[in-house]
């Protein structure tokens, strides 16, 4: 399509596709929608984002991203047919984080049946130059139906410029710090006695009822954060504290996809990651309690956790192939942090494949508050069946998150369970299980 060009979108639901080539000095990019009335959203909940994957009605989800042969792609799903009725527009957008979209080569958006996969429409940008934030197209309602429109007007304020535009309320700076309270111990300076004097009696009529006060008007609400963290070997853990994410609940998320290329010990053992397509990872997490209890979760033996109740850890699926959009989820409970010691999050091969060779994979941890998390596991280079992904620690006064990336090699007869807790120190008794 060219730029300004439409076409209508018969498809009752949509993926939309964000798709650029990565490469060294790239800048990273993210995906995002803005569901408009009158040319402006309701409220911050109608802009959906990588800290706001969501939006309330279900119409749209950002589904994240994937690493492919032909680059790299961060996903929108629409759902059409449950789009609220005043919603009169959804604005496709892009931002890049490191620099200007002069720099992201192969920039393009396409809009895919998300029933049969066919393109509908596919427009690729060309005259990106020093602009951070991009609004590439746009579906909207015309005459009771749905188009798609190819936009391509760049902003050099960023996420941020362009979202302000749509009418949202945006906060970069990270969460103030409350002052620290005043230490037990503390005395209050004593109070002198004020001298007292006398003052004539004179007869005083009864106080009129004092008038109601008026209600006090509901606190605004704060407006949307639009940081994020991505960990790497330089740069390898965060706090939550910090970002203000230790409450509610902590979505954990493994993507991947296979390579079809092969190079170094890959394309000796590796081969099989790419030719099955029967390839089943499972995502896991040791967990350690205060209280000195220990365990995992797991698919392996149903061990799915709970939510509510100990060890406030819930697997939510066993993805088997890695064709679910959503990957495999992990969610951590953190209103009971105090509950919690430390978490080994981790990824086993249960099928399908002799090692981690030939595998994009991508963690990304989302708490209910507070900055996205993100990181990429890296290129395994040793006939690796698990790899420890992140530790969770909780030192009574700080939640630290701790990217990993280790790809382990278990030894003959070891299973990937017992070699990650050989490796941190879980000491645990293991069986054989099922699936």
């Amino acid at each position: 399509m060219l730029k300004g060009a439409n076409l209508p979108v018969q498809a009752q639901a949509v993926r939309v596709e964000l798709g650029w080539r990565s490469g060294p000095g790239v800048p990273d990019v993210d995906a995002s929608a803005l569901l408009l009335v009158s040319g402006k959203v309701r409220s911050d909940a109608d802009f959906v984002f990588y800290n706001q994957p969501a939006h309330a009605s279900g119409a749209v989800r950002h589904e994240g991203k994937r690493t492919g042969a032909d680059g790299v792609t961060d996903t929108l799903a629409v759902d059409l047919a449950r789009v609220e009725p005043a919603v009169e527009r959804i604005v496709l957008a892009a931002s890049a984080d490191g620099g200007g979209f002069g720099r992201v080569p192969g920039l393009r958006v396409r809009v895919l049946d998300a029933t049969s996969g066919a393109e509908i429409a596919r427009y690729e940008s060309q005259d990106a130059t020093v602009e951070t934030a991009f609004l590439l197209g746009e579906l909207y309602r015309r005459q009771g139906s749905w188009k798609f429109r190819a936009v391509g007007q760049g902003y050099d304020s960023g996420l941020a410029g362009l979202a302000t535009d749509f009418g949202i309320s945006v906060d970069d700076e990270p969460a103030p710090r409350t002052a620290p309270a005043a230490p037990a111990s503390a005395r209050p300076a004593p109070v002198r006695p004020e001298p007292v004097r006398a003052e004539p009696v004179r007869p005083t009529r009864p106080a009129a009822a004092p008038a109601p006060a008026p209600a006090a008007p509901a606190p605004a609400p704060a407006p949307v954060r639009l940081t994020k963290v991505t960990l790497t070997k330089d740069a390898p853990s965060v706090s939550l504290t910090k970002q203000g994410g230790t409450s509610g609940a902590m979505r954990v998320n493994l993507n991947w996809q296979t390579r079809k290329q092969f190079r170094g010990w890959g394309a000796k053992l590796g081969r099989a990651v790419a030719n099955h397509s029967d390839l089943d990872l499972d995502l896991c997490a040791l967990y350690e309690l205060t209280d000195g209890r220990k365990g995992v979760v797991q698919a392996l033996g149903n061990a799915f956790g709970a939510l509510n109740q100990p060890p406030y850890i819930h697997l939510d699926g066993d993805d088997r192939t890695g064709a679910v959009s959503s990957g495999e989820n992990l969610t951590i409970n953190l209103d009971h942090k105090d509950r919690l010691r430390r978490i080994v999050i981790f990824v086993t091969i249960y099928e399908g494949a002799r090692s981690f060779a030939d595998l994009d994979a991508t963690v990304t941890l989302q708490p209910q508050h507070g900055a996205q998390i993100d990181f990429a596991l890296g290129e395994c280079t040793v006939p690796s069946t698990v790899c420890s992904l992140a530790l969770i620690t909780n030192t009574g006064s700080d939640l630290v998150v701790q990217r990993e990336a280790r790809f382990l090699v278990p030894e003959r007869g070891v299973s990937p369970q017992r070699t990650i807790d050989h490796a941190y120190g879980w000491g645990m008794n293991w069986t054989p299980g099922r699936k």
